[in-house]
């Protein structure tokens, strides 16, 4: 049937196989964790400068130390695109946003 040198071979592909099959899930698995571990900590933002990046209409995008959050308008106002704005408030993954003083007509 099989050579004692052919039977050695598949088996060396077979655990060669196995062994790079672990290390690409537990790789994958520690860059899970990382991830999540990133954004489990308490969201330091309150009074934080952002740029609306989607118009708020109320609801919206904005960009907050180069990371692209939801945010509601605090005012319940559109706030256009470019607009500065500052974080008052937050719950769970949602900004509360209000216009800076700086580009305020008020």
């Amino acid at each position: 049937m099989f050579s004692l040198t052919a039977e050695m071979t598949s088996l060396q592909i077979v655990i060669a196989a196995s062994v790079f099959v672990v290390l690409a899930l537990g790789l994958f698995v520690v860059a899970l964790w990382r991830h999540k571990r990133a954004g489990a900590g308490d969201v330091d933002l309150l009074g934080a400068a952002a740029s609306v990046e989607t118009t708020l209409g109320p609801e919206g995008s904005v960009i907050v130390r180069g990371e692209l959050w939801r945010a509601r308008s605090s005012t319940g106002a559109n706030l256009e695109r470019g607009r500065a704005v500052r974080v008052v408030g937050a719950s769970r993954h949602l900004l509360l946003v209000a216009p800076s003083r700086i580009n305020s007509s008020e």
